[in-house]
């Protein structure tokens, strides 16, 4: 037998229904307008779709777009950001796991204390710390260096982890850690 649906479970699935539709009208519009001829694009509308899809805006994007001085396309700057987030994403992992075990298995003195700091810490806007972040990575020489990316990623990052890993550590049975 099937739960009776009501009026007020209608509307909410309605409304958000209709805010997932607004929300993601500009990725289609994007994504279809991507795939389109310059001819395509002149003469058709926002909302129809290619009439015969192209990968050559793609193509001129990875490998010729025009950013800043020069023109190498968009490849250098996606390797540079694999080379930063792989490390910063594992380093924040592994420290964050370290973190939430600890946090949840271990009694010391300050664990709620410290776990209420990193709680707050997932909550500090990144532009509040950018600037300090930046002088103090000029002082020690990792401006401008992908291993100071990291850092800053990494530092920024583990309250969250250390939150995230801390959760699902409380909801497994100590004996299967």
């Amino acid at each position: 037998m099937q739960p009776k649906m009501n009026v007020s479970r209608v509307v909410i699935y309605a409304a958000l229904i209709l805010f997932a539709l607004y929300f993601l009208f500009p990725l289609y519009v994007m994504l279809s307008t991507s795939f389109k001829s310059l001819d395509q694009i002149h003469t058709g509308t926002m909302l129809s779709l290619p009439t015969s899809p192209t990968f050559a805006p793609w193509v001129k994007a990875w490998s010729e777009a025009c950013t800043g001085v020069r023109c190498d396309g968009m490849q250098p700057f996606f390797m540079n950001s694999v080379k930063m987030v792989i490390p910063a994403v594992l380093i924040s992992s592994i420290i964050g796991a370290f973190n939430g075990y600890v946090l949840t298995h271990w009694r010391f003195r300050g664990a709620d204390a410290l776990f209420t700091m990193l709680l707050v810490g997932c909550f500090i806007p990144f532009q509040a710390i950018l600037l300090p972040m930046a002088r103090l990575e000029g002082f020690f020489g990792l401006s401008k260096t992908i291993g100071g990316l990291v850092l800053v990623h990494v530092v920024y990052g583990i309250a969250f982890t250390t939150m995230f890993f801390r959760n699902f550590y409380v909801s497994v049975p100590a004996e299967l850690v």
